[in-house]
């Protein structure tokens, strides 16, 4: 791994930086999608909430549609093959937790993504104007539920933690590699249709950051900051207790030397960001 230095930094940024504005560009495209289905679906003059109506269930379902495939056109385009297509802080921490992006690189992401949402939020914020700020709508914020924010950190986590789970494993196991996108593209959308209602279905704390700053309204942000970020450093965590074998105390100490090859028969070899070698 690079140590963090400025002279480091800068070559860095000379060398990666098309991975992080694709990063930029994925989560900006996250919220610019995300918030147009909000409209589209939920607002009373839009197609989407006349054609369902108040049914609740399946207008949550249509924007879970939009989502998933966005995370599917993302993850198999060119560039977010070699990005990795994190557009998360969580999925990066719970990376750099596993020695699979440098420190240097980490922060890169993780300051992209946070680049990325704000100017998305602002755009959308604009855009959507008339149709924003009508309660079916509410600027496409994420906040807590009837529950109040006890229930929704633990939902978050939840849904986090197990997200990761699942991406961890099928990029650890090749014969479950290729299909990593579309079963995170399918949890997603189920996450959207029945989580929404008690967290409003963030797990990225940049995502709930971007919408929020650019109408300056922050419903218990925290919460979408603690509840991923936490359950995405944990999760890491115990992979590499029950999947790699290591004990708590070597998986609690972040590797120094790269990503450690995994000793399972079946195992691919651990993924690594930006990844140079992926096809364009």
């Amino acid at each position: 791994m690079r140590q963090f230095t400025w002279a480091n930094l800068r070559r860095a940024w000379r060398q990666h930086w098309p991975y992080y504005l694709i990063e930029a560009l994925g989560i900006g495209a996250f919220v610019v999608f995300s918030s147009a289905a909000a409209v589209f679906f939920n607002h009373p003059a839009a197609l989407g909430r006349q054609w369902l109506g108040d049914h609740e269930l399946l207008r949550r379902a249509g924007v879970g549609l939009v989502v998933a495939l966005v995370i599917l056109g993302l993850s198999y385009s060119s560039w977010g093959k070699r990005s990795g297509t994190h557009i998360n802080p969580a999925v990066t921490l719970s990376f750099w937790q596993l020695g699979s992006i440098s420190n240097i690189d980490a922060l890169g992401y993780i300051a992209a993504q946070f680049t990325g949402v704000l100017a998305a939020g602002e755009l959308m914020a604009w855009l959507l104007h008339p149709w924003y700020s009508h309660p079916a709508v509410h600027y496409n914020l994420t906040k807590p539920g009837p529950g109040g924010w006890p229930v929704a950190l633990v939902a978050e986590a939840s849904i986090t933690g197990f997200m990761m789970l699942v991406l961890l494993v099928t990029l650890h196991k090749q014969r479950l590699k290729k299909l990593t996108p579309p079963l995170l593209a399918g949890l997603l959308a189920v996450y959207i249709i029945f989580e929404t209602p008690l967290s409003g279905m963030s797990l990225n704390p940049a995502r709930s950051l971007g919408t929020a700053a650019a109408v300056g309204r922050y419903p218990a942000l925290w919460v979408y900051f603690v509840g991923p970020l936490a359950a995405s450093w944990l999760t890491a965590v115990a992979f590499s207790c029950f999947f790699k074998g290591t004990s708590l105390a070597a998986a609690l100490q972040r590797p120094t030397e790269g990503p450690r090859p995994n000793p399972q028969p079946e195992a691919a070899a651990p993924p690594h960001f930006p990844d140079l070698t992926a096809d364009l």
